[in-house]
């Protein structure tokens, strides 16, 4: 479910939206191409991270890497779209968390960056 399709996300103009993959490329390849595109003003990769979740009645455990946007609610829903599409898993993880504040200044930079 993507944010803002059926209700109206309380108004929120700003957004975090992270994702994880298995390799660093392709979490570098994403993160440029969604950036550039404009889905996002920024765009992050941290890792290796572990992670442990239950997939397909087994428990894994894995290194991945993380990807974290910040983006507006103009640009959120395309990008988390952008997400499912290009992305290498089956059920891949796509957080959409609220950004309830911030530097006035950075959030100004942040509506510029993805109007494009």
């Amino acid at each position: 479910m993507a944010v803002g399709k059926d209700e109206d996300p309380v108004e929120t103009e700003f957004f975090q939206v992270s994702s994880t993959v298995d390799r660093e490329d392709i979490a570098s390849l994403l993160v440029k191409r969604v950036v550039k595109a404009r889905l996002a003003a920024c765009g992050r990769v941290s890792g290796p991270v572990t992670s442990v979740y239950w997939w397909k009645d087994g428990l894994h455990r894995e290194e991945e890497y993380l990807m974290v946007f910040k983006t507006t609610s103009m640009a959120v829903n395309k990008l988390v779209e952008y997400l499912k599409k290009n992305h290498t898993y089956e059920n891949p993880e796509i957080v959409v968390t609220p950004i309830s504040g911030g530097s006035a200044e950075y959030l100004d930079w942040l509506r510029v960056e993805t109007r494009g």
